[in-house]
Protein backbone atom coordinates (compact mmCIF):
# COMPACT_ATOMS: atom_id res chain seq x y z
CA UNK A 1 0.00 0.00 0.00
CA UNK A 2 2.81 2.42 0.84
CA UNK A 3 4.50 1.58 -2.46
CA UNK A 4 1.33 2.36 -4.40
CA UNK A 5 0.67 5.61 -2.57
CA UNK A 6 4.23 6.89 -2.78
CA UNK A 7 5.38 5.52 -6.11
CA UNK A 8 2.54 4.96 -8.58
CA UNK A 9 1.28 8.21 -10.08
CA UNK A 10 -0.75 6.65 -12.90
CA UNK A 11 -4.34 7.78 -13.20
CA UNK A 12 -5.60 4.20 -13.13
CA UNK A 13 -3.95 3.52 -9.79
CA UNK A 14 -4.82 6.86 -8.22
CA UNK A 15 -8.49 6.43 -9.12
CA UNK A 16 -8.57 3.08 -7.29
CA UNK A 17 -6.92 4.29 -4.06
CA UNK A 18 -9.09 5.45 -1.17
CA UNK A 19 -8.58 6.50 2.43
CA UNK A 20 -11.01 6.50 5.34
CA UNK A 21 -11.02 9.64 7.49
CA UNK A 22 -12.43 9.24 11.01
CA UNK A 23 -14.38 11.69 13.17
CA UNK A 24 -11.12 13.30 14.34
CA UNK A 25 -10.16 14.03 10.73
CA UNK A 26 -7.42 11.38 10.96
CA UNK A 27 -6.73 8.81 8.26
CA UNK A 28 -7.73 5.46 9.79
CA UNK A 29 -7.53 3.20 6.75
CA UNK A 30 -6.59 2.85 3.10
CA UNK A 31 -7.80 0.57 0.33
CA UNK A 32 -6.81 -0.24 -3.23
CA UNK A 33 -9.51 -1.65 -5.51
CA UNK A 34 -7.58 -3.17 -8.41
CA UNK A 35 -7.30 -6.72 -9.70
CA UNK A 36 -5.86 -7.28 -6.25
CA UNK A 37 -7.91 -5.61 -3.51
CA UNK A 38 -5.61 -4.56 -0.67
CA UNK A 39 -6.95 -3.29 2.64
CA UNK A 40 -5.12 -1.50 5.45
CA UNK A 41 -7.63 -0.44 8.07
CA UNK A 42 -7.26 0.47 11.73
CA UNK A 43 -10.93 0.37 12.68
CA UNK A 44 -14.10 -1.60 12.03
CA UNK A 45 -15.69 1.60 10.73
CA UNK A 46 -13.02 1.87 8.03
CA UNK A 47 -13.45 -1.75 6.97
CA UNK A 48 -17.22 -1.32 6.83
CA UNK A 49 -16.85 1.83 4.73
CA UNK A 50 -14.62 0.03 2.23
CA UNK A 51 -17.10 -2.86 2.12
CA UNK A 52 -19.81 -0.38 1.14
CA UNK A 53 -17.65 0.73 -1.80
CA UNK A 54 -16.86 -2.79 -2.97
CA UNK A 55 -19.91 -3.31 -5.24
CA UNK A 56 -18.44 -0.75 -7.65
CA UNK A 57 -15.34 -2.94 -8.08
CA UNK A 58 -16.28 -6.53 -8.95
CA UNK A 59 -13.40 -7.74 -11.08
CA UNK A 60 -10.78 -8.54 -8.46
CA UNK A 61 -8.75 -11.73 -8.56
CA UNK A 62 -8.03 -11.63 -4.86
CA UNK A 63 -8.54 -9.77 -1.59
CA UNK A 64 -5.58 -9.61 0.77
CA UNK A 65 -5.09 -7.91 4.15
CA UNK A 66 -4.35 -8.78 7.78
CA UNK A 67 -6.52 -11.73 8.69
CA UNK A 68 -9.06 -9.94 10.98
CA UNK A 69 -9.54 -7.27 8.31
CA UNK A 70 -10.33 -9.80 5.57
CA UNK A 71 -12.69 -11.70 7.85
CA UNK A 72 -14.71 -8.57 8.70
CA UNK A 73 -14.68 -7.30 5.10
CA UNK A 74 -15.92 -10.65 3.77
CA UNK A 75 -18.67 -10.80 6.40
CA UNK A 76 -19.92 -7.48 5.03
CA UNK A 77 -19.83 -8.37 1.31
CA UNK A 78 -20.49 -12.11 1.14
CA UNK A 79 -24.27 -11.72 0.77
CA UNK A 80 -23.89 -10.26 -2.73
CA UNK A 81 -20.36 -11.30 -3.73
CA UNK A 82 -19.47 -14.39 -5.74
CA UNK A 83 -17.88 -16.98 -3.44
CA UNK A 84 -14.09 -17.34 -3.49
CA UNK A 85 -12.71 -20.32 -5.38
CA UNK A 86 -10.08 -20.71 -2.66
CA UNK A 87 -9.27 -19.21 0.73
CA UNK A 88 -5.78 -18.96 2.18
CA UNK A 89 -6.87 -18.82 5.81
CA UNK A 90 -3.53 -18.14 7.44
CA UNK A 91 -0.51 -16.57 5.76
CA UNK A 92 2.30 -15.72 8.17
CA UNK A 93 4.07 -12.45 7.38
CA UNK A 94 7.81 -12.88 7.87
CA UNK A 95 10.72 -10.44 7.95
CA UNK A 96 14.50 -10.57 8.10
CA UNK A 97 17.21 -7.94 8.54
CA UNK A 98 20.99 -7.90 8.56
CA UNK A 99 21.06 -8.87 12.25
CA UNK A 100 18.83 -11.94 11.94
CA UNK A 101 19.91 -13.21 8.49
CA UNK A 102 21.59 -16.61 8.69
CA UNK A 103 23.26 -18.91 6.20
CA UNK A 104 26.05 -19.40 3.70
CA UNK A 105 26.13 -19.35 -0.08
CA UNK A 106 27.95 -22.70 -0.29
CA UNK A 107 29.06 -22.14 -3.86
CA UNK A 108 25.66 -21.00 -5.17
CA UNK A 109 26.00 -17.95 -7.41
CA UNK A 110 23.33 -15.29 -6.91
CA UNK A 111 22.73 -12.50 -9.40
CA UNK A 112 20.08 -10.57 -11.28
CA UNK A 113 18.46 -12.51 -14.11
CA UNK A 114 19.75 -11.75 -17.59
CA UNK A 115 17.46 -10.69 -20.45
CA UNK A 116 18.38 -13.86 -22.33
CA UNK A 117 16.99 -15.94 -19.45
CA UNK A 118 13.47 -14.51 -19.61
CA UNK A 119 11.90 -17.74 -20.87
CA UNK A 120 13.29 -19.76 -17.95
CA UNK A 121 12.22 -17.06 -15.51
CA UNK A 122 8.73 -16.85 -17.03
CA UNK A 123 8.32 -20.64 -16.98
CA UNK A 124 9.30 -20.97 -13.34
CA UNK A 125 7.31 -17.91 -12.31
CA UNK A 126 4.23 -19.41 -13.96
CA UNK A 127 4.79 -22.70 -12.14
CA UNK A 128 5.00 -20.86 -8.82
CA UNK A 129 1.78 -18.93 -9.49
CA UNK A 130 0.01 -22.08 -10.65
CA UNK A 131 1.07 -23.86 -7.46
CA UNK A 132 0.29 -21.02 -5.04
CA UNK A 133 -2.72 -19.32 -6.64
CA UNK A 134 -4.19 -22.23 -8.61
CA UNK A 135 -4.31 -20.58 -12.00
CA UNK A 136 -1.91 -20.52 -14.96
CA UNK A 137 -0.87 -16.94 -15.83
CA UNK A 138 0.19 -18.15 -19.26
CA UNK A 139 -3.49 -17.99 -20.17
CA UNK A 140 -2.57 -14.32 -20.67
CA UNK A 141 0.80 -15.17 -22.21
CA UNK A 142 1.58 -11.91 -23.99
CA UNK A 143 0.89 -9.75 -20.93
CA UNK A 144 2.59 -12.16 -18.53
CA UNK A 145 5.74 -12.56 -20.63
CA UNK A 146 5.99 -8.82 -21.21
CA UNK A 147 5.77 -8.19 -17.48
CA UNK A 148 8.52 -10.73 -16.75
CA UNK A 149 10.80 -9.19 -19.37
CA UNK A 150 10.13 -5.68 -18.06
CA UNK A 151 11.00 -6.75 -14.51
CA UNK A 152 14.22 -8.39 -15.70
CA UNK A 153 15.16 -5.22 -17.58
CA UNK A 154 14.57 -3.26 -14.36
CA UNK A 155 16.83 -5.63 -12.40
CA UNK A 156 14.04 -6.96 -10.19
CA UNK A 157 14.29 -10.68 -10.93
CA UNK A 158 16.99 -12.60 -9.07
CA UNK A 159 18.27 -16.12 -9.64
CA UNK A 160 20.50 -18.65 -7.97
CA UNK A 161 22.87 -20.64 -10.16
CA UNK A 162 24.57 -23.94 -9.34
CA UNK A 163 26.69 -26.03 -11.72
CA UNK A 164 25.59 -23.84 -14.58
CA UNK A 165 21.85 -24.36 -13.90
CA UNK A 166 19.33 -21.89 -12.58
CA UNK A 167 18.25 -23.39 -9.27
CA UNK A 168 16.28 -20.62 -7.58
CA UNK A 169 14.05 -17.68 -8.54
CA UNK A 170 12.60 -14.67 -6.74
CA UNK A 171 11.82 -11.05 -7.45
CA UNK A 172 12.03 -7.78 -5.59
CA UNK A 173 8.49 -6.48 -5.24
CA UNK A 174 6.92 -3.43 -3.58
CA UNK A 175 9.13 -1.44 -1.23
CA UNK A 176 8.90 1.31 1.35
CA UNK A 177 11.37 3.05 3.63
CA UNK A 178 10.88 0.18 6.10
CA UNK A 179 11.02 -2.95 3.96
CA UNK A 180 11.23 -4.62 0.55
CA UNK A 181 8.79 -7.42 -0.21
CA UNK A 182 10.14 -10.62 -1.80
CA UNK A 183 7.86 -12.36 -4.29
CA UNK A 184 7.86 -15.26 -6.73
CA UNK A 185 10.09 -17.45 -4.57
CA UNK A 186 10.50 -20.81 -6.30
CA UNK A 187 12.87 -23.75 -6.57
CA UNK A 188 12.36 -26.18 -9.48
CA UNK A 189 11.05 -29.46 -7.98
CA UNK A 190 13.88 -31.54 -9.46
CA UNK A 191 16.47 -29.40 -7.63
CA UNK A 192 14.91 -29.47 -4.18
CA UNK A 193 16.35 -31.19 -1.12
CA UNK A 194 19.96 -30.18 -1.83
CA UNK A 195 20.17 -26.99 0.22
CA UNK A 196 20.31 -24.85 -2.93
CA UNK A 197 17.29 -22.72 -2.00
CA UNK A 198 18.72 -21.97 1.45
CA UNK A 199 22.04 -20.86 0.00
CA UNK A 200 20.46 -18.86 -2.84
CA UNK A 201 17.94 -17.10 -0.61
CA UNK A 202 20.64 -16.21 1.88
CA UNK A 203 22.85 -14.77 -0.86
CA UNK A 204 20.06 -12.74 -2.44
CA UNK A 205 18.89 -11.41 0.92
CA UNK A 206 22.42 -10.41 1.82
CA UNK A 207 22.70 -8.30 -1.33
CA UNK A 208 19.24 -6.75 -1.07
CA UNK A 209 19.80 -5.81 2.57
CA UNK A 210 22.59 -3.51 1.45
CA UNK A 211 19.88 -1.14 0.20
CA UNK A 212 16.89 -1.97 2.42
CA UNK A 213 16.66 -2.11 6.23
CA UNK A 214 14.58 -5.29 6.08
CA UNK A 215 13.02 -7.81 3.71
CA UNK A 216 9.54 -9.23 4.09
CA UNK A 217 7.26 -11.82 2.53
CA UNK A 218 4.12 -13.77 3.28
CA UNK A 219 3.58 -17.47 2.85
CA UNK A 220 0.74 -19.96 3.10
CA UNK A 221 0.62 -21.40 6.60
CA UNK A 222 0.34 -24.95 5.26
CA UNK A 223 3.53 -24.63 3.19
CA UNK A 224 5.81 -26.26 5.72
CA UNK A 225 8.87 -26.68 3.44
CA UNK A 226 8.80 -22.94 2.68
CA UNK A 227 8.40 -22.07 6.35
CA UNK A 228 11.42 -24.22 7.18
CA UNK A 229 13.42 -22.48 4.45
CA UNK A 230 12.59 -19.05 5.81
CA UNK A 231 13.34 -20.14 9.37
CA UNK A 232 16.76 -21.43 8.31
CA UNK A 233 17.61 -18.08 6.76
CA UNK A 234 16.54 -16.05 9.79
CA UNK A 235 13.06 -14.80 8.90
CA UNK A 236 10.81 -14.18 11.90
CA UNK A 237 7.04 -13.84 12.09
CA UNK A 238 5.75 -10.27 12.30
CA UNK A 239 2.08 -10.62 11.32
CA UNK A 240 -0.57 -12.68 9.55
CA UNK A 241 -2.47 -12.14 6.31
CA UNK A 242 -5.45 -13.88 4.75
CA UNK A 243 -6.26 -14.04 1.03
CA UNK A 244 -9.50 -14.73 -0.82
CA UNK A 245 -8.98 -15.98 -4.38
CA UNK A 246 -11.62 -15.49 -7.07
Amino acid sequence: MTWLIEGDRSGTTRSALYVYVDERAQIAGAAFFGRQVVLAAQSDAAIDAFAEMAPAYRFERMVVAPRPTVERFWARVRAWHAPPRAVRESQPVLAVDSHTLRGDRNGVIVRRARPTEWEAVAHNSAKMIEHELEYDPRSFAAEFNANVRMMIDRGLWWVGESDGKLCFFCNAGPRSAQTLQLQGIWTPPNLRGRGLATSALYGICRQLLEDSPSLSLYVNGFNEPALRLYDRTGFRRVGEFQTLLF
